[in-house]
């Protein structure tokens, strides 16, 4: 009897911790800081969000906000998934925009779902989210001025191969001409870039002549396993391993920022997976 006990209290305690798990995986908030060596900016704070998928903290995403706000960004950077492509609500998305404005300038570039929204319901996102306050960089970018300190910032969806994959058709073109157009400048580089892999796997880091890229998409695998990593991710298929945080060149001089980010819309929950604000300094070097 008292062993049959011993198991039941178990089961309920690794329900119980699953549960929370879930909660906090859906609902907690968690800031993820990081700095950056530079040998062209002096100093730069960057929030980046991503995959909020129509995610609500706090009413009125109040709790995201301040989380925000508390970090005092030179720049906040959304890189794509805002909302999802299946529900029509535009509303969460537009008014977080809003609202970041307040705080710092804000750049934006598509996710797949801003790509497929579109095509599911006619409207321009990219619009709505200018309409906003945010700065809408598709296959663009600007030369702007933070801290007096001029950077070259872009934005651009796509998978971003290497210029070699242009002679095995695998490479689109017009994300090529977008990428030599953009790191031709002596400026300092920071590229948002929603989908990480191919900065990952394919040596786009190591190709492109950009200094920091900003992606997301992966949700850092859904479900993160202990001493495993992520358990699913787009392109990269069960137990990639690792989908977060920070990855660099093989010359170290390049940067790849990934965030789990902030929501989700596939079947599989986020589980042991808290979404994050993620904080980037970037502070010269001595």
């Amino acid at each position: 009897m008292k062993r049959y006990c011993r198991s039941y209290l178990v089961l309920l305690i690794f329900v119980a911790g699953v549960c929370i798990s879930l909660s906090t995986s859906a609902h907690a908030l968690t800031t993820t800081h990081y700095t950056l060596s530079s040998t062209t900016i002096s100093s730069l704070r960057i929030v980046q969000l991503t995959d909020l998928h129509n995610s609500v903290f706090g009413e009125e995403n109040s709790r995201l906000i301040d989380a925000v706000r508390d970090q005092s960004p030179d720049l906040i950077l959304l890189t794509g998934d805002l909302l999802n492509s299946d529900e029509q609500c535009t509303d969460i998305a537009t008014d977080l925009i809003a609202k970041l404005c307040d705080i710092a300038p804000v750049y934006f570039s598509n996710g797949n779902h801003e790509i497929e929204y579109k095509e599911n319901y006619g409207v321009d996102i990219g619009e709505l989210y200018r309409e906003a306050g945010a700065v809408v960089l598709e296959k663009e970018y600007q030369d702007i001025t933070v801290k007096n300190q001029k950077i070259r910032l872009g934005g651009i969806y796509g998978y971003c191969l290497p210029g070699k994959y242009l002679e095995t058709g695998e490479a689109d073109p017009e994300e090529t001409a977008f990428l030599e157009e953009f790191q031709d400048t002596d400026l300092p580089k920071i590229l948002m870039c929603h989908m990480p892999v191919c900065w990952m796997i394919n040596g786009s880091l190591d190709d492109w002549d950009v200094d920091y890229v900003f992606a997301g998409h992966v949700h850092g695998g859904e479900v993160i396993l202990p001493f495993v990593g992520g358990l699913y991710g787009p392109d990269l298929g069960w137990l990639p391993g690792k989908l977060q945080g920070l990855y660099s060149s093989e010359n170290g001089e390049k940067t790849l920022v990934l965030s789990r980010g902030l929501g989700t819309n596939e079947s599989i929950p986020r589980f042991n997976n808290i979404p994050e604000v993620m904080v980037v300094d970037i502070q010269g070097k001595g």
